[in-house]
This record gives structure tokens, sequence and C-alpha cells, in this order.
């Protein structure tokens, strides 16, 4: 089942953007000819950065034909969009710059993945990725265990320590590494827009394993159980995310 909703994920459009372009800068523009984005989602983004740094071609992958329908809208001759599981994806040919915001969290076994993601990049190959790390607030916590009332598997995240990346990176010789967590600070109107912002991700893992009546009645006790703890007022949502850049030698 694709539960993924474009509509859902985009209403926090401009939220989500800010990490995609604060990874894009971490990226030495020089010397790329083709860059591979893993989990393109909607492909906005992708084809903003395409026009931005005019490379010569841009690979975006994504698993659901949902958000891929949309990021074929803004595909040109040198942009293209492609099914796939990262979990699976084998590249024709070498990338100058594999690069993942916000999916990679998605995928299990990152001691396995990581160095799967090293082989796709060329010599001199930057690796970029941006996930995020926000599992021990309260959104992510109540999903958790409202999951377990319902029976349904629990997502525990893959992602590793820092200095955990740090140390699989050095023991393959990359270089100018690159590892910090940044907290982006989002400013709500109210505490039940948080709801609407785990819908379109977090919660798309819990409605996948239900029908609809059954996610609606997950849906009702999980925002009953967040606005209990927040209340309905103004909100501030913290939401850390981890960066990550090296650069194969």
């Amino acid at each position: 089942m694709d539960a993924w909703n474009p509509n859902q994920y985009n209403r926090f459009q401009s939220e989500r953007s800010q990490p995609f372009w604060d990874l894009a800068a971490l990226v030495d523009p020089g010397g790329v000819n083709r860059w591979l984005d893993v989990g393109c989602g909607t492909g906005e983004l992708t084809r903003a950065l395409h026009d931005l740094r005019s490379i010569p071609y841009t690979l975006g992958i994504d698993s659901s034909d949902k958000m891929l329908a949309e990021a074929r809208k803004t595909a040109t001759p040198n942009l293209f969009f492609q099914t796939a599981q990262i979990e699976s994806f084998q590249p024709e040919g070498p990338f100058d710059v594999v690069f993942s915001n916000a999916a990679l969290q998605w995928v299990e076994d990152h001691r396995e993945l990581f160095p799967r993601l090293l082989n796709w990049l060329a010599p001199q190959g930057q690796l970029a990725v941006q996930m995020p790390v926000n599992f021990d607030h309260p959104s992510h916590i109540l999903a958790e265990r409202v999951g377990e009332k319902f029976g349904l598997k629990v997502r525990r995240t893959p992602v590793l320590a820092p200095e955990e990346y740090a140390q699989l990176f050095w023991q393959r010789g990359l270089r100018d590494i690159q590892i910090f967590v940044k907290v982006y600070l989002h400013p709500l109107d109210s505490a039940r827009e948080v709801i609407e912002w785990t819908r379109g991700t977090l919660l798309t893992f819990y409605e996948r394993q239900m029908d609809d009546a059954g996610f609606k009645d997950f849906l009702r006790v999980y925002s009953e159980s967040f606005l209990r703890l927040t209340g309905e007022g103004p909100y501030l949502y913290p939401f850390k995310r981890l960066l990550i850049r090296a650069r194969k030698p």
C-alpha cells in the first residue's frame, strides 16, 4: 500500500525545504556532472536544484508512485525520475553526488546501506544525506505507544549515532567529513498542526498496516493523546535533523 499523499506532505513544504537547501549548500558544485537524488519525493526541490546549479544530468528515485506522478511533471531532457526501492537500486553508472534528503531513515541496516551508497559514487564523488532524528519528541514517542495499543508493528529508527557514521566513513577512507545535528524551530499556530505534520510522514508507517476505519481510530487516539499533553494553543515544534557530507577519495 502506497500511503504517501503528496498534498498532505506538502502542507509544510516551506518548513521541509530548508533542510534540503542546507544540505545542498554542503556540496561542492565543482566538477559535478551526474547527480542522484535518493528519495526525491514530489520532485520540486530536485528540479529547483537541478536548474539552479545547471547540472548536466540529474536522476531522482523514489518508491512512491504517487509522489513520482507529481515529480514527473517537472522532468526535463536532463532531469529524470525513476521508481526504485533504495534497498535494491543498482545505478547504471557512478554519480558525482549521491544526495538524499529525509529518505534514508526509512531504510533498515545503515551499516550495510551506507557502504552500498558509497559504491554508487565516482572517484572524488560526494555523499550528502539529511535524516530526521526527532524520535525522542512526544510526537514520535506517542505514535509508538499508540501503535503498540493497536497491536501494530512499531516504527523504530535505524539511524545511527553521528559518531558511528563518522567511524564508518573514516574506515573507508573518506575525507572532508562533516556530520552535525541541527535543530529547526517551527512556530505553529496550533499543536494540531503537529498531528498534520506527522500524518504526512511518520504516521504513514502505521497507516500502511490498517484499513481506513482502523487508521481513523488510530489517528483519533493519537491526536487525543498528543493534545492532552500539549493543549491546542500555539506550539513551537523543535525538529532535530542529522546532516552528513563526505567525499570519496
